[in-house]
């Protein structure tokens, strides 16, 4: 055997004894954040062999187990290199994901509300790197004690249908109210879209305070935040306005197609002819 083969499978199985032992990193969800697992592209070769067979209704409780055995035998046969990259990439979703994958296909409540939560840590960074730059310390300071801060007060989830694996989901905030000067705290709006289904997952109501950690109270917004949500505030009528002409163009456009088509007094369906 020569020994390059050698090493790629002594490293793939080195990678599967290690499978429970590689810590798992957090699932970070913000626009198109990946929700679940990767789909890989199968080689010309891998084509050609038999279809694989459909997930059962009722899984094995140690599915995951003998998941790993058969990986397992897989590498001590031998794989071709594009085949060990795929086992390698199998095994660090597992490591990754194996919690949420043994908890079920369907997503729980608990984990929307931690999409919601890492969406508004990035929706803040956002601020700091690309809307106000010049202040990019204080907003990135702002989940951390060491001044003011942004602390989640309360947080209500309403579920519109259970999200299966696999999917995406692309998370929104927004502001509810336009800011002053006075602002101690605000509520945001999020919406969580299944990119698989092109609907709302879930829709959350965050409510948020401004707290002064070195006084140990709350605190109005910063001058700069109140500018920058205002801003965001004008950005997002604006939004709603054109989004809202859009929508009622689209409606308006399938109506006139239904009506010059199907739903026309003379409608009669075309079937083509014996002759085209």
């Amino acid at each position: 055997m020569r020994p390059s083969l050698l090493l790629e499978r002594s490293l793939a199985l080195r990678s599967l004894q290690r499978l429970t032992t590689i810590p798992p990193t957090r699932l970070i969800a913000a626009q198109t954040a990946p929700f679940s697992i990767t789909h890989h592209s199968s080689s010309a070769q891998d084509s050609q062999l038999s279809p694989a067979k459909p997930i059962p209704a009722q899984l094995s409780p140690r599915w995951l187990g003998e998941l790993k055995q058969r990986i397992g035998k897989c590498i001590l046969f031998g794989l071709r290199p594009e085949q060990t990259a795929r086992v390698g990439m199998m095994l660090q979703e597992m490591a990754r994901d194996w919690r949420e994958l043994l908890a079920g296909r369907h997503v729980n409540n608990v984990t929307y509300n931690r999409y919601a939560e890492s969406a508004r840590i990035t929706w803040a960074q956002n601020y700091a790197r690309n809307i106000d730059p010049a202040h990019q310390e204080a907003w990135s300071e702002l989940w951390t004690p060491k001044g003011d801060g942004l602390i989640l007060r309360s947080i209500k989830t309403d579920f519109k249908f259970p999200m299966t694996w696999p999917d995406h989901i692309t998370v929104y905030h927004k502001l509810a109210t336009a800011p002053t000067s006075q602002t101690d705290s605000f509520v945001l709006d999020v919406l969580i879209l299944s990119e698989l289904h092109q609907r709302p997952a879930a829709r959350c109501v965050e409510d948020i305070v401004v707290y002064d950690y070195r006084r140990g109270k709350k605190t109005p917004l910063r001058p700069f935040m109140v500018d920058a949500f205002r801003e965001t505030w004008a950005l997002q009528e604006d939004a709603k306005r054109r989004n809202s002409a859009r929508i009622e163009k689209l409606l308006q456009g399938v109506r006139e197609l239904e009506v010059g088509s199907w739903d026309r007094a003379d409608a009669k369906e075309d079937v083509g002819s014996a002759g085209a």
